[in-house]
Formats: C-alpha cells, structure tokens, sequence
C-alpha cells in the first residue's frame, strides 16, 4: 500500500510540475497593426468591435502554429497614433496590450499612414490611355514625389513606435510584417482597371514602404518578413483562385485591396516561421 502510495503521489508530482512546464512555456502573443493584419470582411469577424477583424486573420495563423496565447488588437485603420490613443473615439491604444510578459509582437502598419489604399483607389481608369489622368504624374507633379516623401518624413514616426513596444515588452521578440505584391509588372488593365504606368508606381510605392519598415526593424534588432515576396504570383492580377490579394472587385471574401483567407494562411505562416525561437 505504502509503495502504490508514493508512487501515485510521484506520478501526481510529475504531472503537476509537466502541467506547469508547459503553462510556463506557452507564448504570450500581441498582435498589433492595420486592416493588413486585421483581415477585413474575412470570415468569421470578431463580434463587438469597430475594427473588422478576423478569427483567420494572419495573428490568428501564427498563434496556431505556435500554439500562443494570442492578444489580438490589430484593427482596420489604424495608424501609429492609435498605437497610443484611442481608435473610433474608445477603443483601447494597441500599446495597453503589451507587458513585460509578453513574448512575441507582431506589427503591420504604416499603409494608412501614409494613404496607400486612396492614392491606389485614385489611379483607377477605366478607359484606355490617353483617355484620363496617370496617378504617377499627379502624385509627381512640381517634380517632388509627394508619396515617397511622406514615406522618408514617416521612417522615424516608425522607428519611435518600435522603440515604445520594446520599451512596453523588453523581452519580447519583434516581428515587423510588411505589405504584399498587389499587382505586377505593368499590371493587368482591364482587369485591374489600372494603366501600367501607373501599377507600376503604386508598387513600387508600397516597396518603398516595406524598404522602411525593414530598415527601420532591422536597425533596432527585430525580424523583418517580406509579405511582399511571399505573394508574388499570387497578387489582384491572378486568377481569382490564387490570389493573397484581393482587387478592386473581391473575388472572394476580403475587403478590397487586401489579403484574403488564402494570404492570411501564406503570411501567418511566413510571420510563424520567423517568429520562432
């Protein structure tokens, strides 16, 4: 009696400290960023919030795959202010999420920010050249690229907002995700209903972006993944069935110019891989 005794109690004891190994062992995950983390009109969305975020948004991949503890306050729209204040007049600045207890911090912002999505939405023509206005003139009028510009003015607005989170979660790892390849070389007009001139500016414009957001993340020691590599081939100009993003008219259900469940699982996956230890 006395042996089965001790042998369920140091049966009992294993299990209680494995038990505790591995709560000690799970990963406290935060999620922050824009409507490119947050996963807009992707099914299933978070009931009870403004932000339009999704149960399979790219957070929502990595935390499986790791198998984390996920705080996910990414929300569509954000910009670094609402990193530190309030977003729609009372939700919580994404900051307040972060602790010395967190492990794991991934981020995508910077788009609205700098306006990507309504300087993309101005470069729709309909018809063919000549018949209306390239975007990449206008946006280079007077000889200065108003886009570009604000992308060199915002680099440190950037670079501050990563020198916060590591001052909110010193032991965390940082994970800066970038933007995606939304259309290809010389674009596909009709289909996507922009000049080539003009994909091709509004690309290199979001490369731009992600040059800074890499520069800025490798600068102050975290992991850069590039979205933008991961969906190439699989941008607004393929066939709907192999497109990450999604284009001006959603084939599948995604707000427009942004991932789809099928970008979210390829992105999660990268961010995953790069995420852990």
């Amino acid at each position: 009696m006395r042996r089965t005794a001790a042998a369920l109690s140091a049966i009992a004891l294993c299990a209680t400290v494995t038990t505790a190994t591995a709560q000690a062992a799970t990963i406290d995950y935060v999620a922050l960023g824009d409507s490119a983390a947050a996963g807009p009109l992707i099914p299933d969305q978070v009931f009870g919030t403004p932000c339009a975020r999704s149960t399979n948004n790219y957070p929502a991949v990595v935390a499986k795959a790791l198998g984390a503890q996920l705080t996910d306050v990414s929300c569509s729209g954000a910009t670094v202010e609402h990193l530190a204040g309030k977003q729609f007049g009372y939700v919580a600045p994404q900051y307040d999420a972060l602790n010395a207890g967190t492990d794991l911090v991934t981020i995508t912002i910077g788009g609205n920010d700098i306006g990507l999505v309504q300087a993309a939405l101005s470069c729709v023509n309909a018809l063919p050249k000549p018949i209306g206005i390239s975007c990449a003139d206008r946006f280079a009028s007077g000889g200065t690229d108003q886009l570009a510009k604000a992308i060199t003015e915002w680099a440190p607005v950037f670079g501050g907002a990563l020198d916060r989170i590591r001052a909110r979660a010193p032991q965390a790892k940082v994970v800066v995700a970038g933007y995606g390849t939304y259309i290809r070389q010389n674009g596909c007009w009709p289909l996507q209903p922009i000049w080539d001139v003009d994909a091709n500016y509004m690309q290199s414009t979001v490369n731009k972006l992600n040059t800074v957001l890499r520069q800025q993340t490798v600068a102050r020691g975290g992991t850069y993944v590039d979205i933008a590599a991961v969906s190439v081939g699989h941008d607004t100009c393929a066939a709907p069935a192999d497109r990450h993003l999604e284009g001006l008219v959603p084939t599948s259900p995604a707000a427009p110019l942004h991932p789809n469940a099928r970008g979210m699982a390829a992105f999660g996956a990268a961010v995953a891989a790069a995420a852990r230890p």
